[in-house]
């Protein structure tokens, strides 16, 4: 469906994009994942046509539009601002693109409350100012915008970042659920790394300008290819060289000079020992309660590991609590250590 090849972008001197290779499958709900300043904002405007790349192609269905004008490249788009006309009705929002067009105003008018339907946009909505709507309908507002046209693809950019933790997850799920609706293939941007495993058919993690792995949301969790990938995705216990080095008596192919990585939900408490799993005396000195379950802060003598467990609302451990911290040698991932 989109293919970049070998893409560099540059900016004067600066290399903002290096050798970037992306497939997204049609259908796909693909996400750019990094922190900011990484390229994904900038591979996702190259894919739109804001940016021409130095080197490299963007093909679409087999067709080269690395040099198309944007507004033949049939590509929704819904920015971070999601870029409305504020003192223009809903209605007018969303017919914008269809008028560009040139379409008559009945097949516009058709199209726009079919549209917004879809979106869970009334009527008397539509007839508003965008200014008079809360900041989650005027997302809404913004990808029926984007969607009226009937874009082959939608590019969407960060457009969660600006509402409240709530109402981004309540529109996280809806999003999903009308990307499936509609079957449009889409690609994402954010620096939300929850966003990005629950959103996603696949992710690429993006890291200075280079793509650091592309993978399903288990792949770059459970598997992730490099150190960079493994730290930023989700929270994770780096292994001090003392517990590496019990590690590795158990299993032959974990190096106690590796940096030794486990994440927080694989850590066992008060388990018994096995041929796999070091047993660890620690003491429990903080916890964090998050409902459904509580992390822990553990000290295991040199250093502190964090854990979490499901929340049964019974079985709490306070601070100054003993507990036995069990790590599986087959739940560890490792890297090379820099020289």
């Amino acid at each position: 469906m989109i293919d970049l090849n070998h893409i560099v972008v540059k900016f004067g001197d600066f290399t903002a994009l290096h050798d970037i290779n992306v497939h997204v499958k049609e259908g796909e709900f693909f996400t750019f994942l990094g922190p900011s300043g990484c390229g994904k904002t900038t591979t996702l405007r190259t894919i739109t046509g804001f940016i021409e790349p130095a080197e490299g192609t963007v093909f679409m269905k087999d067709r080269d539009i690395t040099h198309v004008p944007i507004e033949e490249r049939s590509i929704g788009i819904v920015f971070q601002s999601y870029a409305l006309f504020p003192t223009m009705t809903v209605y007018d929002n969303i017919a914008f693109g269809l008028k560009v067009k040139k379409l008559k105003k009945t097949e516009i008018d058709q199209k726009v409350r079919l549209i917004a339907k879809k979106v869970d946009l009334t009527d008397e909505q539509l007839k508003k100012a965008v200014s008079q709507l809360s900041g989650g309908q005027q997302q809404r507002v913004a990808i029926a915008r984007a969607l009226v046209t009937e874009p082959a693809i939608i590019c969407m950019d960060e457009p969660l970042s600006n509402l409240d933790a709530k109402l981004r997850v309540q529109l996280r799920n809806e999003l999903k659920a009308m990307q499936k609706e509609f079957g449009i293939t889409t690609i994402y941007v954010t620096h939300d790394q929850e966003e990005a495993l629950t959103l996603s058919d696949r992710i690429a993690v993006f890291n200075k300008g280079c793509i650091e792995q592309i993978g399903t949301p288990n792949e770059v969790y459970n598997g992730s290819q490099t150190e960079f990938v493994c730290n930023f995705i989700g929270d994770i216990n780096l292994l001090d060289t003392e517990i590496s080095a019990e590690l590795a008596k158990k299993n032959s192919a974990i190096l106690a000079t590796n940096h030794n990585y486990i994440r927080l939900e694989r850590v066992q408490l008060n388990v018994p020992p096995t041929d796999q799993v070091v047993v660890l005396d620690g003491v429990v000195e903080s916890r964090e309660y998050y409902g459904l379950y509580i992390k822990y802060y553990i000290n295991v003598g040199h250093q502190t590991i964090k854990a979490i467990e499901k929340n049964d609302g019974i079985n709490l451990h306070e601070p100054g609590d003993k507990l036995k911290v069990g790590i599986d040698a087959a739940h560890i991932m490792a890297y090379p250590a820099e020289a």
